[in-house]
C-alpha cells in the first residue's frame, strides 16, 4: 500500500471513529452520560451491579414480597445512579463526596421504610416528622437521579404535578381541586404503592430489569453480531438488498434489546457504507437507518419498556401485549420494505457485491442457537410460564446455549485450567454481562420511579378525569377528533420526555378520554403506545435520527424528515383500532381469549385493507407507484391511503377506487419511468 493510500485509510478510519463518538452522544443523551471509572472504584461498582443482577434473577424464581421487592429496587437503582452518573460534566468520570452522600442516603430513606412494616404503611394519612423528612428526602433523590440519567425536563414536569397537587385551591375551573399537604402528599408517594413504588415501579423491578440481563446475555455472547452477518449474507448484492439488509437487521437487532438509538447506532456503523455503496443519499440513508432503529421499541418479543406497562396498567399478561403488536409489527416492516424497494426503483439503484461474512446456511449452521435464544420467550409464554419466569429461563437458555461454541461462551472454556480461576471469572463475559444488564437499566428505572409521581398525583386528585373530559368536550363528543386530540397530546409530551415517561403520562390523562368514549381499553392504551414511540423521531428530542446523521454524516434535521417519510405510512394505522371495533382486528382482539371467539375473516379483511393503505401512502410520499406519479396521480395515492387507514365499508371501497384509479393512469401513460434521475434527498 503507497503512502497516499494509508493515509486515506487512516483519514476515513478517523472520520468514521468520530462520526461514532458523536452517536455515542445521542445515546448518552438518551441513556445518561455515564462515568468511566478505574480501580477499585470501578470493581466496587460492577460488584454492586451484578449482586443487584443476581438479586433480581433470584427473585424471579422465589418469592419475595412486594412491599420488599419494590423500595430495594428503587435503593439500588438509585445509589448506583449516584456513583456512575456524575452531578454535572465537569464532575465527570470521578465520585465526589456528596455523590456517596446521595448514594447512602438511598439506602437510608428504604432501610427505614421496611423496618416501618405495617405501621409505617398504615399511617400514611398521618404521617410521623421523621416520614415526612425520608419521603421528601426520596422524592428530591428521584428527580436529582432523573435530572442525571434523562436531563431536566423530566424532573420540572414531575415539579410541575407536584405543584399542581398542592396548590389545587388556587387554580382556576375546570383544573381546580381541594389541594394536598406535604404530608399527604408525601403518604402516598413514599407509604403507598400507589405512588413513587407504584405499578411503573413494579414493572422495572420484575420484569424490565430481567429483559435488560436478557438483552445483555445476548450481546455478550455473540447474538448481535450473528444477526448483523446473517441480515448481510441473506439480503447481499441486489439493488435492493442494501436497505432489506437494514430492515431485517434492524429487526433482529432490535427485537432484543427494545432501544431504539442503540439500535440505530449499532445498525449504522456497519450498514451506512453499504447503503452509500448502491446510491444513497447521506440524509435518506440516515432516514432509513432511524426508521429501522425505531422499530426496535415496537418489535417482539422485548418491544419497548412501555409495553411492560401496558399489561400493568390493563392488568392482562405480557403476552397479550405481544399478540397485540404481532400485526402492526408487521405492517411496520411491510411499510419499510416498501419504501426500499420504490427507493432501488425511483433511483435507478445498481446491484454491488457487499462482503459477505459466510453464506446464510453456514451462519445457521453454527449459530442457530442464537435464534433460539430469541424466542424461547414467547415458547415459555405459550407453555404456562408467567412473563417474569419465561425471561428467567430465556435468559437461563441463552446463558446455556451460549456454551455450545467457544467463541460464543459466556463463561470461558479454560475457566479451570491453571491458577487465577476468579481473575478469568471476573474478566468473563458472563460478568460483564451481569453488569451490563444492570447499568442498562438504570435509566429506565428512574424514569419509572419519577413516573410515579406523577401517576401518584393523577390519582390523588382526579386529574386524569378532569383532562379526559377537557378533551371530549374541545372535541365536541367526536371520536375521531378526540383521537386527533389525544395523538397530539401525546406527540407533544413525546417531544419533551422519553417513550417510556410520555407513555406513562398520557396514559393516565389522555387514555381515559378514548376509553369514555366507548374505545376498548387495550386500543386506548395500544394508540398512545404507538403515538408515544413516534416522538422518538421527531425534534427537539430526534435522538435516533440525530444519531444516525451524526454516523453518515448529514443533516440533523434533514434526516429527521426523511425518517417521518419512511414511517409515517405505518402511524396511520393506530387510527383504525381506535374509530371502529373491526379495527380491532389489527390488535387480533386485544387477548388469546377473545381471539379464539374472533372472526378470522374480518381479521385477515382489515389487515389486507391496511396493507393496501400503506402502500398507497408509501407511493405517494414517494411520488413513485409503477413509474414516477404525476401531481393527479400522487394526490390520489395519498387520499386513497388515508381513506383505508379509516375503519368503514364506505372509506375502503372509495379507496381501493382511488388506488385503482391512480394504477390505471400509470398504466395508461406510454413514457418509460425515469429512474436513476437523481438521489434520494428530501422531499
Amino acid at each position: 500500500m503507497s503512502d497516499h493510500q494509508a493515509e486515506r485509510a487512516q483519514l476515513s478510519a478517523d472520520i468514521e471513529a468520530a462520526a461514532l463518538r458523536k452517536a455515542e452522544e445521542y445515546i448518552e443523551q438518551e441513556e445518561g452520560a455515564a462515568n468511566k471509572l478505574k480501580g477499585g472504584l470501578a470493581i466496587f461498582i460492577t460488584l454492586t451491579a451484578v449482586v443487584m443482577s443476581v438479586f433480581h434473577l433470584y427473585t424471579a424464581y422465589a418469592i419475595v414480597p412486594t412491599q420488599t421487592l419494590r423500595p430495594v429496587h428503587v435503593s439500588f437503582v438509585l445509589f448506583l445512579v449516584f456513583l456512575v452518573f456524575p452531578i454535572s460534566a465537569r464532575w465527570r468520570h470521578r465520585v465526589m463526596w456528596w455523590d456517596w452522600i446521595a448514594a447512602l442516603l438511598a439506602i437510608a430513606v428504604v432501610v427505614y421504610a421496611i423496618q416501618g412494616g405495617d405501621d409505617f404503611t398504615d399511617r400514611n394519612t398521618s404521617p410521623l416528622p421523621m416520614d415526612i423528612v425520608f419521603g421528601v428526602a426520596l422524592i428530591a433523590l428521584v428527580l436529582e437521579g432523573m435530572r442525571r440519567t434523562s436531563g431536566w425536563i423530566m424532573p420540572v414536569i414531575c415539579i410541575c404535578f407536584l405543584l399542581y397537587a398542592l396548590g389545587g385551591p388556587l387554580l382556576p375551573a375546570p383544573w381546580t381541586h381541594k389541594g394536598y399537604e406535604v404530608g399527604r402528599l408525601v403518604g402516598v408517594m413514599y407509604m403507598t404503592l400507589e405512588g413513587i413504588f407504584g405499578s411503573a415501579v413494579d414493572v422495572s423491578s420484575s420484569l424490565i430489569i430481567l429483559f435488560t440481563i436478557f438483552g445483555a446475555f445476548l450481546q455478550y455472547s455473540g447474538a448481535g453480531k450473528f444477526y448483523l452477518d446473517f441480515s448481510f449474507s441473506a439480503m447481499g448484492g441486489k439493488p435492493t438488498g442494501a436497505g432489506r439488509t437494514v430492515v431485517l437487521a434492524s429487526f433482529l437487532l432490535g427485537g432484543p434489546s427494545g432501544s431504539g438509538v442503540a439500535t440505530t447506532v449499532t445498525l449504522g456503523s456497519v450498514a451506512y457504507p453499504m447503503l452509500q455503496k448502491v446510491g444513497y443519499e447521506k440524509n435518506a440513508a440516515g432516514g432509513l437507518l432511524a426508521a429501522g432503529g425505531l422499530g426496535a421499541i415496537i418489535s417482539p418479543p422485548v418491544l419497548g419498556a412501555a409495553a411492560f406497562l401496558i399489561a400493568e396498567f390493563l392488568k392482562i399478561s405480557y403476552l397479550d401485549v405481544l399478540l397485540m403488536a404481532c400485526i402492526p409489527t408487521v405492517l411496520f416492516y411491510f411499510a419499510l420494505f416498501l419504501m426500499v424497494e420504490i427507493d432501488a426503483r425511483k433511483y435507478g439503484m445498481h446491484e454491488t457485491v457487499f462482503e459477505k461474512v459466510d453464506t446464510v446456511w453456514h451462519l445457521t449452521r453454527r449459530y442457530w442457537f442464537h435464534f433460539l435464544s430469541l424466542v424461547s420467550i414467547v415458547f415459555f409464554m405459550l407453555w404456562g410460564f408467567s412473563p417474569v419466569l419465561s425471561v428467567f429461563w430465556a435468559t437461563v437458555v441463552s446463558g446455556l446455549t451460549s456454551m455450545l461454541r467457544r467463541d460464543t461462551a459466556l463463561i470461558p472454556y479454560d475457566i479451570f485450567r491453571g491458577p487465577g480461576v476468579l481473575r478469568r471469572l471476573w474478566n468473563s463475559p458472563f460478568i460483564k454481562a451481569m453488569e451490563g444488564g444492570s447499568i442498562g437499566v438504570l435509566n429506565v428505572a428512574t424514569t419509572c420511579a419519577g413516573a410515579g409521581i406523577i401517576v401518584g398525583v393523577v390519582t390523588l386528585t382526579g386529574l386524569g378525569l378532569k383532562f379526559s373530559q377537557i378533551v371530549i368536550d374541545y372535541a365536541g363528543g367526536s371520536l375521531l377528533l378526540t383521537a386527533i386530540f389525544t395523538s397530539l397530546v401525546v406527540w407533544i409530551i413525546g417531544l419533551a420526555v422519553p417513550v417510556t415517561a410520555s407513555y406513562i403520562i398520557c396514559a393516565v390523562i389522555a387514555a381515559p378520554a378514548l376509553i369514555k368514549l366507548g374505545v376498548p381499553d387495550f386500543a386506548a392504551h395500544m394508540f398512545i403506545f404507538y403515538y408515544a414511540v413516534l416522538s422518538e423521531v421527531s425534534p427537539p428530542t430526534a435522538l435516533s435520527p440525530f444519531a444516525a446523521a451524526a454516523i453518515t454524516g448529514g443533516d440533523p434535521y434533514k434526516t429527521t424528515l426523511q425518517c417521518w417519510k419512511y414511517t409515517v405510512p405505518a402511524f396511520l394505522v393506530p387510527f383504525m383500532f381506535v374509530l371502529d371495533p373491526s379495527g380491532q382486528g389489527l390488535l387480533l382482539m386485544g387477548s388469546t381469549k377473545a381471539l379464539a371467539n374472533a372472526n378470522w375473516w374480518s381479521i385477515a379483511e382489515v389487515t389486507l385493507t391496511c396493507g393496501l393503505g400503506i402502500a398507497a401512502l408509501a407511493a405517494g410520499f414517494q411520488g413513485w407507484a409503477l413509474r414516477r406519479t404525476t401531481k393527479v396521480e400522487r394526490v390520489l395515492l395519498l387520499v386513497a391511503g388515508v381513506l383505508l387507514a379509516y375503519p368503514g365499508w364506505m372509506a375502503d371501497l372509495a379507496g381501493i377506487a382511488g388506488v385503482i384509479a391512480a394504477m390505471a393512469m400509470q398504466l395508461l401513460r406510454r413514457e418509460a419511468p425515469a429512474a436513476g434521475e437523481n438521489r434520494p434527498t428530501v422531499t
